[in-house]
C-alpha cells in the first residue's frame, strides 16, 4: 500500500480536517456516539499527522 499521495498534502490541510472532525463529531453527538467517538479519534489523528509532517518539513 503506497502512501505517496500523503507526502504532498500540507500540514496546514490536516489541521483542517481536525477541526472539520471535531465540528462534525459535536453536532452528531446526540445522535449516534459511536460515530462520535471515531469522528473524535480521527479528528486527533489528524492532528498528529499534521505535527509530524511540520516537523519532518521544518528541517
Amino acid at each position: 500500500m503506497s502512501f505517496s499521495s500523503l507526502k504532498n498534502i500540507t500540514p496546514l490541510t490536516f489541521y483542517f480536517g481536525s477541526v472539520v472532525c471535531f465540528v462534525l463529531a459535536n453536532v452528531i453527538r446526540d445522535q449516534t456516539l459511536s460515530f462520535y467517538y471515531v469522528l473524535l479519534v480521527l479528528g486527533i489523528a489528524f492532528f498528529f499527522m499534521g505535527i509530524l509532517k511540520r516537523l519532518k518539513t521544518k528541517r
